[in-house]
Formats: C-alpha cells, structure tokens, sequence
C-alpha cells in the first residue's frame, strides 16, 4: 500500500508536463502570431510604404477638400509616428487570417467535434463580416459623410484636419462599422446557447430597430448620413442573423442532442 505522500508526488508529477507542454505551445503559437504580423509589416514599409497607405487612408477626405488644401501635423512626430501606426493597423489586419488560425490550432484539440463544428464558422463569418464592415465605411460611408460635412461649412472656415485626429476619427468608425456588422453572429451565439429563441427574436424585431438608430445616433458623428449609413445595415442584419440562426444552430448540434429534441417532439 502506498502512502499519502506517495500518491500526492505521483498526482503532481503527473500533471507537471502536460501544463508546461501547453505552455510551450501557447509560446510557440504567439510567436508564430507575432512573426506573421512583422512580416506583413515589414513589405508594407517595402510596399506601398507608411507613408503611401496614410495617403491612401486619408485619401476621402482629401478629395472632399478645398483644392490646395490638405491635412496637418499639429506635433514634431506626427508626420513619423502616424503612418507607423496605420501600417502597423493594416499588417495586423492582413495577418488576421494566420493569428487567428493559430489561436484555432491551440484550442482546437481541446474540443468536440460539434464544438469544431461550431466555433470554426464563427470565427471565419466574424472575421469576413468585419472586414465587410471596415470596407462599406471606407468606399462608401466616409464619402457620403465628408461630402455632406463640406456643404455644411462656411466659408468662412478652412478646413485643415489634423492628422492625429483624422486617424483616431477613421479607427472609432471602423471599430463601430465593424462591430455593427457583427450582428449576424452574435444573433446565432444567442439562439446556439439557448439564451433566446428564433421566435423571441422575431417579436423584437420592431425594437431592434430603434435599438439600431439609437446605437447610430450615439457612436457616430451627429449627422444623418453616417447614423442611417450604421442603422440600416444592422437591421438588414439582424434579418439575415435571424435566417443563418436556425441553419447554424442544427448543424451545430451535439449528437446526444438530437435523440432528445426527438423524443420531446
């Protein structure tokens, strides 16, 4: 018979490596994460150059501009520190793909395979749905909206944005376009997890839709373009949720739980 301290030793000892082990793989995949996005920042600075993409990022703005105007740096480091920042954004954001497939390889063999099933979609639909959100506010939202601001000014008023502003100005849309188009998923989590039904969700149908103008009217600039620009889109979304929650949520069933939706039918 062994002793207490014996069989504590061997509990210890057996659970020792494997949390190392997981430890060294979350390393190795944050690493690989990390190298991915230097890399696409590196031939970013090569091609189109920090400089070349602020150009780009600014460059609906600057056509809605007086002729001969053009944006300003109010500090010494600006015209350095901004575009680093906008590169740095856009390698991030073109890595995506392999950050987070490595996140998906760390915790993948840990699941079920409905879980698989499950969590896969969601990332790649989050993923393209985010992006979706970032290019609608970029081709179209800013156009509409800087063109509407510029009839709006007088005269009297040269307009010369700062860059610093113009970039925290262009990230809180982005963020907010992107999130909004995120509607769709977190439709399908809800009615996944049992949280609400399809039917629920039909009946708030008429309250999302003052949920989506008043979300518009808090997170966007105070003129119409840009809040019907956001709200729109989110109800359009929050009908395609509703249809892709009933696919998704069948074919991301357990397979204990199908006997059971069975028998209760």
């Amino acid at each position: 018979m062994s002793s207490p301290s014996h069989d504590k030793h061997d509990e210890l000892a057996g659970t020792e490596q494997p949390f190392v082990a997981h430890l060294m793989e979350l390393r190795d995949r944050l690493i690989r994460a990390a190298v991915s996005v230097l890399l696409v920042f590196g031939a970013l600075c090569i091609y189109p150059t920090p400089s070349g993409l602020y150009d780009l990022l600014a460059a609906p703005l600057v056509s809605h501009l007086p002729a001969g105007q053009t944006l300003i740096a109010t500090s010494v480091i600006s015209p350095f520190v901004v575009p680093l920042k906008v590169t740095l954004l856009a390698a991030f954001l073109l890595a995506l793909p392999v950050v987070l497939y490595q996140a998906w390889a760390f915790i993948a063999p840990g699941l079920y395979a409905h879980e698989k099933r499950l969590v896969m979609p969601l990332v790649l639909s989050s993923t393209l749905l985010f992006f979706a959100g970032v290019a609608f506010c970029y081709f179209f939202v800013f156009g509409q909206v800087f063109k509407f601001i510029q009839s709006w000014a007088p005269k009297s008023i040269a307009a010369t944005p700062d860059v610093e502003a113009y970039l925290g100005f262009v990230m809180n849309m982005f963020i907010a376009f992107g999130a909004a188009f995120e509607v769709p998923v977190v439709v399908m989590v809800l009615v996944r997890m049992g949280l609400v039904t399809l039917q629920k969700l039909r009946e708030f149908r008429a309250y999302f839709i003052v949920v989506a103008f008043v979300i518009a009217a808090v997170i966007t600039p105070p003129d119409v373009v840009s809040q019907l620009a956001l709200a729109i889109p989110m109800c359009l979304l929050y009908e395609v949720g509703i249809w892709a929650a009933g696919l998704f949520s069948r074919y991301s069933k357990a397979p204990d739980e199908e006997p059971e939706q069975g028998a209760a039918q």
